[in-house]
C-alpha cells in the first residue's frame, strides 16, 4: 500500500490567497494621526518664512483691465532648510516702493489678514506643487506700471512669529518685443521675531 497525499485543489489555494490579500489590505488601510512630540514639533516646525518670488500682481477675473490684486505665495522651511507646513495667522501689508532708499517701504496702501489655522484653511491655501501657501489679496487700485513692497507677518499657533517682505517691480516696456516684460520679484529679507 502506498501513502498518498490528496491532490492540491485550486479552490483551497484561491481561498488562502484571498485571506492573505484581505489581511494585507486590512493592515495597509489603517489610518491614524500620529501626534508630534514637542521634540518633533521643534525639529520639523517652521523656522523660516519667505514670500516666494512667484508672488505677483494678478488679474483674477480675466477682464484684461489690469490686475485685481496680489497673488501672494508664502513658503516655510524647517531648520534643515526643507519645505514644511505651518499653522497660524498672517498680516499682509502693501506699501509704495521707495527706490534707492534704505527703507524701501513708503506709504501703506493696503492691509489684509488671513488664516491657515483650520484644516479647511490648509486645504484651500496649500499648493502641493510649489509647496507654498497661496493668498489672493484684493487691491483694485494695483497698477503694473508701479512698484510695491509686500510684507507678511506670521503668528504661529505655538506663539512664534516670522516676517518677510518682497519688492514687486513695475512692468517695463520691452521695445523689441510686443509684450511687456516683468522683472522677477525680489525678496528683501526674512527674520524670526521673538
Amino acid at each position: 500500500m502506498f501513502d498518498t497525499l490528496p491532490p492540491p485543489t485550486y479552490i483551497s489555494a484561491m481561498r488562502l490567497l484571498v485571506v492573505l490579500t484581505a489581511l494585507l489590505l486590512a493592515g495597509c488601510s489603517q489610518t491614524s494621526l500620529l501626534k508630534r512630540s514637542p521634540l518633533e514639533a521643534e525639529m520639523f516646525g517652521p523656522s523660516e518664512m519667505s514670500i516666494h518670488s512667484f508672488t505677483q500682481l494678478k488679474d483674477w477675473t480675466g477682464s484684461g483691465g489690469g490686475p485685481d490684486g496680489v497673488e501672494a505665495m508664502v513658503e516655510f522651511d524647517d531648520q534643515f532648510g526643507d519645505p514644511t507646513k505651518a499653522a497660524g495667522t498672517f498680516v499682509f501689508e502693501l506699501y509704495d516702493y521707495h527706490r534707492a532708499d534704505p527703507e524701501p517701504r513708503g506709504v501703506r496702501l493696503a492691509y489684509w489678514e488671513a488664516s491657515i489655522v483650520s484644516l479647511e484653511d490648509q486645504r484651500i491655501r496649500w499648493n502641493r506643487i510649489s509647496r507654498t501657501y497661496s493668498f489672493q489679496l484684493a487691491f483694485p487700485d494695483a497698477s503694473i506700471n508701479h512698484s510695491y513692497v509686500l510684507s507678511a507677518q506670521f503668528q504661529s499657533t505655538s506663539g512664534g512669529r516670522l516676517w518677510s517682505q518682497i519688492i514687486l517691480p513695475a512692468v517695463e516696456e520691452d521695445k523689441s518685443a510686443t509684450k511687456p516684460s516683468t522683472k522677477p520679484s525680489l525678496p528683501i529679507s526674512g527674520a524670526l521675531i521673538p
